[in-house]
């Protein structure tokens, strides 16, 4: 939404999307919208003429949910004047506050879980239809996933995203994804493979699978050839057109040497990995219910490293969480240091309802979660600082993403594991272009590349027994 819709103008069978949060949601946003689209309504950026408003949203933080019930309020004015106009609230937050969103927000006119979403046309033609309000939350009886995916609707872009899996069956007790999306709830193969070949027919080069642990797919289907994130990739490998394959997020208990393997021999797969670790105390990884120590997520980091010693490591990390004492604080800093992290996402813990976690004392105070914030920021800054410029007189494939604005003769894209690294621009070049490049040089911020006509990357070496699916 580009601002706020006023009641003037002439409203068209249209719709405005807010996506909210996550990749995933980012993803389901896509799906949504091919859906409208679908039964004949227009995204539309303009406010004015859209009839149909959706709030595509986010639970993990109480900040995402308070910003979408900013904006619900913004169009309190709108309903008043024009009552066809309709609102919807889809996804994690309509999951959490169900009915009582009709309450807060008396206005709002749908409430669409996030197992619900692929029949948001069919509720927006129910409230046209002269019902006062819908609500599906919960489980569905349909999958969210159709058998083949609609591409109408997605940004074109050489990056896209592929759910492999839903759900989570681990209880953290800060988390309220396992009681919003359910339990895990993987994709077939077949379907997956599909859909990635159609994504490389359509010029994407670079796919991002997701799911909220994704090393846990395929551990919910019968056990009589079971596929694995491993076997995956393997399928995966052979997918023309297709550079790069990103995974998010890995959860280190289903870690295992199939996998490790499986990376490794993947010519496609980018090391550049998701693997939180969330605290380096383990009295906090206790209380948060991880399901390991340090030591455990040490032996997993090990395991990987063995397979790829160039892998680069991303974590998140919660500040704060109730208990934490200046000891465990300390102890993250030690594990941010021994285990390297390219990157970091640092969270100051907020209680959401519905968590476990919610009955703790939210005993630290703001002041001090915004200080260890801070300190863990920097801390990675410095890291990432130091570790680049070890990568300059080596070799790797560059993935464009685009032309840089700090400096426009160059594009920037990021190395075979996860690096950022500018480009001379020169014919030819547009984004999810992947050329082979020596890193020649450090500016302070990225590594500079150059073209290498003769380096050529190692070839995949295909196991004897690829799994075979019919796509």
């Amino acid at each position: 939404m580009t601002k706020t819709a006023s009641p003037v103008g002439k409203r068209t069978r249209s719709f405005q999307l807010r996506v909210f949060g996550c990749q995933m949601n980012v993803y389901d946003g896509e799906l949504m919208q091919a859906a409208m689209q679908k039964r004949g309504w227009k995204p539309t950026e303009n406010a004015d003429e859209a009839s149909v408003f959706l709030f595509h949203t986010c639970s993990v933080r109480e900040q995402a949910e308070e910003r979408v019930h900013g904006l619900l309020g913004e169009l309190r004015r709108v309903k008043k004047q024009d009552p066809s106009v309709v609102i919807a609230v889809v996804g994690c937050m309509a999951d959490r506050e169900g009915q009582a969103l009709f309450l807060r927000e008396p206005h709002v006119d749908i409430v669409c879980g996030s197992r619900h979403f692929p029949k948001i046309p069919d509720m927006v033609d129910q409230v046209l239809g002269g019902e006062r309000r819908v609500c599906q939350i919960g489980e569905a009886e349909i999958e969210v996933d159709a058998p083949e995916r609609n591409l109408v609707g997605r940004i074109e872009h050489y990056q896209a995203h592929v759910a492999v899996m839903r759900g989570c069956d681990l209880n953290c007790t800060y988390c309220i994804v396992p009681s919003v999306r359910g339990r895990v709830e993987s994709r077939q193969p077949e379907a997956i493979v599909q859909e990635v070949k159609l994504l490389a027919q359509n010029g994407v080069s670079e796919v991002h699978l997701l799911g909220q642990t994704i090393d846990a797919y395929g551990r919910d289907l019968p056990r009589q050839d079971r596929p694995e994130l491993a076997s995956l990739l393997d399928a995966l490998e052979t997918v023309d057109g297709l550079k790069r394959i990103r995974l998010v997020t890995l959860h280190p208990s289903y870690v295992d040497q199939a996998l490790a393997d499986a990376m490794a021999r993947s010519t496609k797969f980018m090391r550049f990995l998701p693997m939180p670790i969330q605290s380096g105390s383990d009295q906090v990884l206790k209380r948060m219910k991880r399901g390991y120590s340090v030591a455990m997520y040490r032996k997993k980091v090990a395991l990987l490293r063995a397979a790829m010693p160039d892998l680069e490591l991303v974590s998140d990390w919660i500040v704060g969480f109730p208990g934490e004492t200046d000891e465990d604080f300390i102890a993250s800093e030690m594990a941010m240091k021994e285990f390297d992290f390219l990157q970091s996402y640092v969270f100051q813990y907020s209680p959401r309802p519905g968590t476990t976690a919610y009955e703790y004392p939210d005993d630290i105070p703001k002041q001090q979660k915004a200080r260890r914030n801070h300190r863990l920021l920097a801390l990675q800054r410095e890291l990432a600082q130091q570790k680049t410029p070890k990568l300059v007189g080596t070799h790797s494939r560059l993935m464009l993403e685009k032309r840089s604005e700090r400096n426009p003769e160059f594009w920037i894209g990021r190395t075979q594991n996860g690096h950022y690294a500018l480009l001379p621009d020169e014919a030819g070049c547009v984004a999810g272009l992947e050329v082979p490049v020596e890193l020649a040089d450090y500016n302070g911020r990225e590594l500079l590349a150059q073209r290498e006509k003769e380096f050529v990357m190692p070839a995949f070496d295909h196991p004897q027994s690829l799994p075979s699916f019919s796509v």
